[in-house]
């Protein structure tokens, strides 16, 4: 069995693809917004629940909860340390400090924009470098792609924090657009 599994460690291929499905399926309509909830609500990793599906949607691959788990140990540092500090720095440039948000702040914030999505950019490098790969199984159904994006949700969750129905539909609304490409 071990032999079966490999780990892509450098693959160009695999990281080019992984990114322009992540960009594909996020500018879907309802699914940025889907994902901002889920970020908001859950404190889910966007970029892990987007490799989680493009591993079940391209390589028809549904990850087990230790493979999550190993993944997201593999992004944690660079998330909290680079992402989620230049996420908050954007967040806060549209309200403050003093002099923000005004018209020269904005290209200042626009700037810190982009490196955010650099920062996923690499994250999203570190994921796929780590993404374990083996047979995929012959179909990937709506309800199997459900259960493993819950499983994401749930180690994003604040303890306390149940998945509620506007939730679920944030899901809903990321596996209906994903599965427009399972093949």
């Amino acid at each position: 069995m071990e032999s079966e599994v490999r780990k892509v460690g450098t693959s160009p291929e695999l990281e080019a693809d992984s990114w322009a499905f992540a960009l594909a399926l996020y500018a879907r309509p309802g699914v940025a917004k889907a994902c901002l909830a889920l970020q908001n609500e859950l404190d889910v990793d966007v970029m892990l629940l987007l490799m989680v599906t493009f591993a079940a949607v391209r390589h028809r691959i549904l990850l087990t909860p230790d493979e999550i788990r190993a993944l997201d140990a593999t992004c944690g540092p660079w998330r909290e340390q680079v992402v989620r500090k230049l996420r908050a720095i954007r967040t806060h440039l549209k309200t403050g400090p003093a002099s923000a948000p005004a018209r020269t702040t904005e290209q200042f914030r626009a700037q810190v924009t982009a490196l955010e999505l650099e920062a996923e950019k690499i994250e999203n490098q570190l994921l796929a470098e780590r993404l374990p790969l083996r047979p995929g199984q012959e179909k990937v159904r709506h309800e199997q792609l459900r259960a493993i994006l819950n499983e994401v949700a749930k180690r994003g969750g604040r303890p306390g924090t149940n998945l509620g129905a506007s939730l679920s539909s944030s899901i809903a609304a990321i596996v209906e657009a994903a599965m427009q490409d399972a093949s």
